[in-house]
């Protein structure tokens, strides 16, 4: 069975989420999830000029510090995530790739001034770590708007979008995996 590797960065009292988003990962891609520190400093992605930590930078060095027997890799961030182009990123994948990262940060109800709510930051980290990970199964946004491979914008955008691929989704990333 191939190996998923989980990678915690600064992600404080949420550490809670991992071993749930562990046993979901393993029954969505059918990867063993094997969690580990981060073997790299975070801190060389961080841009002081705007207070966040850059996703492009974390996917590189996520990849440096994985065995290349590994099938895949996701960062789950507690810090804010951006790329250059963008204000902020819920996360980010290589296409086709191996790696990908998503953060907790902008999926948090607090955020916005909500009452915490565990359950919702759950479900939304799932949705988002499938997402990424879809992009590392060559998978692009879909159309339809329930796929969980539907690009998200706002954090309403992945309240409105189910945790499941569309069939043809679901198709593609099944004839990636190896048999």
């Amino acid at each position: 069975m191939e190996v998923l590797r989980l990678v915690p960065i600064y992600c404080g009292a949420r550490t809670d989420l991992l071993q749930p988003l562990a046993d979901r990962l393993t029954h969505v891609f059918h990867l063993r999830v094997e969690q580990h520190a981060p073997g790299f400093d975070p801190e060389l992605a961080f841009d002081s000029s705007r207070g966040q930590y850059n996703s492009r930078t974390l996917l590189g060095r996520l990849l440096r510090d994985t065995p290349k027997d590994t099938a895949r890799v996701l960062g789950i961030a507690g810090v804010d995530l951006f790329i250059p182009v963008l204000t902020f990123v819920f996360g980010e994948a290589q296409l086709e790739g191996r790696a990908a990262a998503v953060s907790t940060y902008r999926l948090d109800s607090q955020l916005y001034g909500l009452p915490a709510d565990s359950d919702l930051l759950f479900e939304r980290l799932c949705k988002e770590a499938i997402h990424e990970l879809g992009h590392t199964y060559n998978l692009m946004h879909c159309h339809h708007n329930r796929c969980v491979m539907t690009s998200s914008t706002y954090v309403e955008d992945i309240d409105l979008k189910s945790d499941q691929f569309c069939r043809r989704c679901y198709r593609a990333v099944q004839e990636a995996r190896p048999r």
